[in-house]
């Protein structure tokens, strides 16, 4: 099987879009860390009792490498009008974190302090639990230490056959 059958097969799986926030330490004892973010589509439930849920990172990424030493860390689930934050968000070879969130409104989580973009679905603030190494990706499994409605407007964005979509 090739790679790209592997990724055809699957593109065919329709899958929810959320970002994935968290902030990085700071330098020194004055300033905040900049903010990181990133658009996932492995992202799932794994537990309610505890309640956990998992993202699936590219190795090496600026967001595997920042978690490995942050444990906190934040998830925004994307509405259909959100399309924008999740393409500015997965773009390879972009511009610095700090300009991407910008122009983009969002609030700090009490708890991790990580970005939680406004008008998400539902947010939720985590901590690392677990971290698995599966083959170019780590699966971080986190611990929901908040979970938050802000929006009751709107369906979720979802990616399909390489492209976001609306559900419906």
């Amino acid at each position: 099987m090739s790679n790209d059958e592997f990724r055809g097969a699957l593109a065919r799986l329709a899958a929810g879009v959320v970002l994935v926030t968290a902030q990085e330490p700071p330098l020194d004892e004055q300033g905040r860390g900049e903010d990181v973010g990133m658009t996932a589509t492995a992202f799932m439930s794994v537990s309610l009792d505890p309640p956990l849920v998992m993202v699936s990172l590219r190795n090496d990424s600026r967001m595997d490498d920042l978690l490995a030493e942050q444990p906190l860390w934040a998830v925004s689930v994307l509405s259909e009008s959100q399309r924008h934050i999740a393409g500015r968000f997965a773009m390879k070879g972009r511009i610095s974190d700090r300009l991407l969130f910008e122009d983009i409104p969002y609030v700090r989580g009490e708890i991790t302090g990580a970005p939680l973009a406004g008008g998400a679905l539902a947010t939720l603030e985590c901590r690392t639990e677990q971290r698995v190494v599966a083959g170019d990706h780590t699966l971080v499994i986190g611990r929901v230490l908040s979970a938050q409605l802000p929006t009751q407007d709107g369906g979720p964005l979802t990616y399909f056959r390489g492209r976001y979509r609306r559900l419906g």
